[in-house]
């Protein structure tokens, strides 16, 4: 087999696998995601997800080349799993309130080496009020 062969192969065979892992991840859950900048900064980001779910998350920005990332917090209430430059949260199946965590991210922003902290607050979403309205007969 030819080496283009080969590779658009295996680049095949890579995008089944990343489409199915990531049909059952939760959709949009991360909301308010401001870029930091690996300059000392710390970002909150909110996460709203729900019990038994999981959210992937990438943390690498167009300028940016991400040494190293780390957990300086576990989350309490769901797993983490570090995956290249992002992460991946499952929520317990009987989550319920909030959780966080804080991941320490290492890398070159432009040209300046430099670290960022992101402190990801999750949460439940909303769950609408249901009002039943039953009509007696008088």
């Amino acid at each position: 087999m030819s080496r283009p062969s080969t590779y658009a192969s295996i680049f095949a065979a890579l995008a089944i696998l990343a489409s199915a892992s990531a049909a059952n991840a939760t959709p949009n859950c991360l909301r308010d995601i401001k870029p930091y900048k690996l300059a000392g900064d710390t970002m909150e980001w909110s996460m709203t997800i729900t019990p038994g779910a999981d959210c992937i998350q990438g943390l690498r920005w167009s300028t940016m080349q991400i040494y190293s990332v780390s957990v300086a917090d576990k989350p309490k209430s769901g797993e983490l799993v570090l995956v290249g430059p992002g992460f991946r949260y499952y929520a317990k199946p009987d989550f319920n309130g909030t959780d966080t965590f804080t991941l320490l991210v290492v890398g070159k922003n432009r040209h300046d080496v430099g670290t960022s902290s992101l402190r990801v607050t999750i949460s439940r979403p909303e769950t609408p009020l249901v009002v039943s309205v039953v009509d007696h007969p008088e």
